[in-house]
């Protein structure tokens, strides 16, 4: 298993991870919304897209990583906002390397950080990111406002 960075001929593998990624947060399933919008975020460069290649032209999974800043810190982050695994690859270690993969990247791009948000009720991703150092933020709460 080989985690590296997005190139161009992943887009057809990823893209149906990030529609399955998707639908698992109920999404309906959209495979042309899923090409599209990975294109842009390859195109505009507004995105670090890793993977997690098993060979044979089989992605098992991808985590995309957003550029943001934190004004507290005065210092750049990433947001990891996607992380997906392939259910067939799971519990075989893909998404502890991904996410070391990710740490790894933020460090060598200068980050001070990186943010993730989870479902409540995702007990195993929880208990992976702790196994890995990330802390459970205990003190604000997270608000959305949907504008669309």
């Amino acid at each position: 298993m080989e985690i590296r960075s997005y190139e161009p001929n992943d887009l057809a593998s990823v893209a149906k991870l990030f529609n399955d990624y998707r639908e698992f947060y109920d999404q309906r399933p959209d495979h042309a919304l899923a090409i599209r919008f990975i294109e842009e975020r390859v195109k505009a460069g507004d995105s670090v897209i890793l993977v997690a290649d098993s060979g044979g032209g089989n992605l098992a999974g991808f985590c995309q990583l957003y550029p943001s800043f934190c004004s507290v810190a005065a210092a750049p982050i990433y947001v990891l906002y996607d992380l997906f695994v392939a259910p067939e690859e799971r519990r075989s270690g893909v998404a502890r390397r991904l996410l070391q993969a990710a740490a790894a990247r933020a460090k060598t791009d200068g980050k001070v950080r990186m943010d993730l948000t989870t479902a409540k009720t995702n007990m195993t991703a929880q208990a992976l990111y702790e196994s890995l150092g990330w802390t459970r933020d205990e003190i604000f709460f997270t608000y959305n406002l949907n504008i669309v």
